[in-house]
């Protein structure tokens, strides 16, 4: 069994399954992954409020969690989180150095 078949089977527009796959594949063993909306739009060629409207869906389903964070001195950056979390737990996700 595939860990998209709860995904596949639920009422989630397709953008937002396509963003979930992606941020999946990106997140890796931690559970976490922080790529910019511009370059999940790139990466999928869709616009940026499609990707935006995605992640609403998302967080309104219940299978992303998003958490703003201020990087010293410059911009908000968001950080997209699995939920629920994969096994042995949600790890803190710190940014690439």
């Amino acid at each position: 069994m595939s860990y998209f078949d709860e995904v596949y089977e639920s009422v989630l527009p397709h953008r937002a399954v396509a963003v979930y796959m992606y941020l999946r594949d990106r997140a890796g063993k931690t559970g976490c992954c922080w790529p910019g909306i511009n370059t999940i739009a790139r990466d999928l060629k869709l616009s940026r409020s499609t990707i935006k409207r995605a992640l609403a869906d998302l967080e309104m389903a219940g299978r992303m969690v998003r958490e703003a964070r201020f990087r010293a001195g410059e911009h908000w950056q968001k950080w997209w989180h699995q939920y629920p979390p994969p096994p042995g737990g949600l790890r803190k996700c710190f940014p690439p150095k």
